[in-house]
């Protein structure tokens, strides 16, 4: 079973944080990693592969930080994955074992198209405005 990785997981979290919180400012790496209590260094990975794929832009010096490159609207869930992880297709088709027979085949076609067109479907303004309405839920025992 194909799963998201942690890297992915976090690139997702990462771009929420951007969104909610840089309008025109770059958030510095230092306040992300102590946000999501991430290490700065596995932080760097990260946005140095969503910087490459121009998700976001990077600023050194004093107000430097990351921001986002575009609107939040104007990202999907799909997009942002597909970055740390490549193809979102269900099977694995690298290892040359795939089992071959027209249904079948056309069962992971199908579910590939359903995983991918849900995943394009949300947008990252759609998970920022999903996370804002849990605040206050909140609560420890």
């Amino acid at each position: 079973m194909y799963k998201i990785s942690t890297r992915g997981q976090y690139a997702l979290l990462i771009m929420e944080d951007l969104a909610e919180n840089a309008e025109d400012s770059f958030v510095p790496l230092r306040l992300l990693s102590h946000r999501r209590n991430l290490s700065v260094k596995y932080l760097e990975q990260i946005l140095s592969k969503l910087v490459a794929a121009n998700l976001v832009e990077g600023s050194r010096g004093i107000n430097g930080g990351y921001r986002l490159t575009k609107p939040a609207d104007n990202y999907t869930a799909g997009e942002i994955l597909r970055v740390m992880e490549g193809d979102l297709s269900p099977r694995n088709t690298n290892e040359g074992n795939t089992i071959e027979s027209a249904g079948s085949d056309e069962f992971w076609k199908g579910f590939e198209n359903v995983i991918n067109n849900f995943v394009d479907s949300i947008t990252l303004d759609t998970l920022v405005h999903k996370n804002k309405e849990f605040v206050g839920f909140e609560y420890c025992i």
